[in-house]
């Protein structure tokens, strides 16, 4: 195999599109060698203005985007330092517009600090890449390569990269190792909170709880290990975005696919470049911890400046915990944290902030089940809660991790204990109307494209308002079709008899059916689709003909999971509000109760205000 290119040879790959890890691959170097060559001969990139007008007159735009063989623009003369923030990258599913709102406030703070803001990202339906939010914009992909160029081109004090989610946490080693600094949190930190087994051994070691985990490097260990800890148990790879491959298995069948999964093209990463090594397994082996069945799920957000933590919001999920907090609906403040619990909480945030060395924003996700509080991951960077969290409680979160990223300690911020005054849930926008086919069951991997916010005085009319401007908006009468788990009877039995009592007519099939019967409530029993006669009507039937305006359907195993696969998806073609989860039902039942009482209040009325 060719391992030397002759003079020449490197620019000709690159004008012909090839990046430094291709060539590295086909020389059998490493990319980092190839980038070392191409420094040595001077073949850099040149960066050109991108023509804001046409070339019909001189464009003054402070776009850039790289090409190979051209003449570089110089860059504009400045005293100011050079802070590069990279951004989000592309809007999909596990990272969308939460974390543009988070680059677009960094760049307006780091310019307010006295620096030049550099954006880097390759999105141009961002407020991001808009002309004034950044000094600078590079229009360019996410990638090692790409980043380290403008890097050589800036020369910034530092690289900021907890504000763009997970794709820039990624690059963080690539950065260090380029010569530059990382301002915030840097990459030893992040990586102790990435790597699941040593993130899990540190938590150990400061005494906190956290469910049962091992980690395995093969499909067999996978299973002797999940024999240990006892199933159902949650698959779980490192530096993976929006939950990408997580699974939740009750059975070694369901954990040989979760293990499979993880060896397929599933785990592509965010710039192309695959997380798993060269032999399939995600880098660092996966993790398996005990999944915690029955447990409120909490999301923290807080600031660290590596020996202090400020607790800006404590969460709590509508959905149990096993959704994936980018679907999960989340209310602020948490109504269900006791005294007690809210104090184990902050206790363990307080610990793990500076054991982790985070420099900027920290969010912990925790369960707690049967009044014990389990850690469950934290994340040093910005989270997809950060721009609720900072609606709700009137607090610029992105302006103060920025300054504690330039230096400034908790203590100069001095900033104020949140009290929100009213209760914020946050909303996931769910994408399955335009993936006809798709199975809108909620798990550990996230399958959101986006969030919606309400404010009221209570929870049931923030939550109505919620489901409303997600496109979902819940009946206040007609007929509510109800297939639960056998886990979830007994809950399910009140959430149907306020149903009933709010005038709902009740569906159900033979195992739900006769929960609620036994309760006393009146119930029209409706077939299954595996087990309906050739003529006989089923629950699909009733949905696709208009007869039904609620559907509440928790599946489990994988016959259970067919059936109900056919019936989310009736619900979801004849737009029929679909709730997978038995907290969700209680929440949306309590709502649908405050509906019907909500009176309407014109604008003086709502501000206390008499003419």
């Amino acid at each position: 195999a060719k391992t030397e290119l002759a003079s020449g040879d490197l620019l000709r790959a690159k004008r012909a599109g090839w990046g430094d890890d291709s060539i590295g691959h086909a020389l059998g170097v490493s990319g980092v060698e190839v980038r070392r060559r191409r420094r040595q001969e001077g073949v850099l990139p040149a960066f050109r203005r991108v023509d804001s007008c046409a070339g019909e007159v001189e464009a003054g735009s402070n776009y850039f985007y790289s090409t190979w063989g051209e003449a570089d623009e110089t860059l504009p003369a400045g005293d100011k330092p050079r802070v590069v923030i990279l951004g989000s990258g592309p809007n999909r599913i596990g990272q969308g517009i939460e974390f543009d709102y988070c680059c677009v406030h960094a760049a307006q703070t780091f310019r307010e600090l006295g620096y030049e803001a550099v954006m880097v990202n390759c999105n141009p339906e961002t407020v991001s890449t808009d002309y004034d939010t950044s000094d600078r914009l590079y229009f360019e992909p996410l990638s090692p390569e790409e980043v380290l160029a403008v890097c050589d081109r800036e020369q910034p004090v530092g690289v900021v990269t907890q504000f763009g989610g997970q794709t820039p946490l990624r690059l963080a080693r690539s950065i260090e190792e380029g010569g530059y600094r990382i301002l915030g949190t840097p990459h030893a930190a992040i990586d102790l909170a990435e790597d699941r087994a040593r993130f899990g051994s540190l938590v150990e070691e400061l005494g906190v709880r956290c469910p049962p985990w091992a980690i395995a490097e093969s499909a067999e260990e996978a299973r002797s290990a999940a024999a240990v800890i006892g199933y159902p148990v949650l698959v779980r790879p490192s530096y993976v975005l929006g939950g990408r491959a997580m699974r939740i298995c009750y059975d070694d069948q369901q954990l040989e696919e979760a293990m499979a999964a993880v060896h397929g093209p599933e785990l592509v990463g965010a710039t192309g470049s695959r997380v798993s090594t060269g032999v399939g397994l995600a880098q660092n082996g996966v993790l398996l911890d005990r999944f915690v069945e029955h447990a409120i799920e909490l999301d923290v957000d807080a600031l660290c400046d590596g020996e202090a933590v400020f607790i800006a919001a404590v969460m709590q999920h509508v959905e149990e915990a096993g959704v994936h907090s980018g679907d999960s609906a989340c209310v602020l403040p948490a109504p269900s944290l006791t005294l007690a619990a809210a104090l184990e909480v902050e206790h363990v945030v307080k610990r793990l902030g500076p054991a982790l060395g985070v420099v900027g924003l920290l969010n912990v996700q925790l369960a707690i089940a049967d009044s014990t509080v389990y850690v469950l991951e934290a994340n040093p960077r910005a989270s997809r809660t950060v721009p609720f969290a900072s609606k709700a409680i009137g607090l610029n979160l992105v302006a103060a991790a920025c300054r504690l990223a330039a230096g400034e300690k908790l203590s100069e911020l001095a900033l104020p204990t949140p009290r929100p005054t009213q209760v914020s849930v946050k909303a996931a926008v769910l994408p399955f109307a335009r993936f006809p086919g798709a199975d809108p069951v909620l798990g550990p991997e996230m399958r959101s494209t986006g969030e919606v916010m309400a404010s009221a005085a209570d929870l049931p009319t923030a939550l109505a308002k919620a489901e409303r401007a997600a496109g979902r908006p819940l009946p206040t009468s007609g007929t509510a079709f109800l297939s639960v788990r056998d886990e979830d009877k007994p809950a399910a039995v009140a959430v149907a008899a306020a149903l009933a009592g709010l005038g709902f007519e009740l569906v159900a099939t033979e195992g739900t059916a006769r929960t609620l019967r036994a309760a006393g409530l009146e119930i029209e029993e409706v077939a299954k689709v595996a087990d309906a006669l050739p003529d006989e009507s089923t629950v699909v039937d009733l949905v696709r003909r208009g007869r039904c305006d609620l559907v509440i359907n928790t599946p489990q195993g994988s016959g259970a999971r067919a059936d109900g696969y056919l019936i989310r998806e009736a619900a979801l073609v004849a737009r029929v509000p679909c709730v997978t989860t038995i907290s969700g039902a209680a929440a949306a039942v309590h709502a649908i109760a405050n509906a019907r009482a909500e009176s309407a209040l014109s604008l003086q009325e709502r501000i206390g205000v008499t003419t």
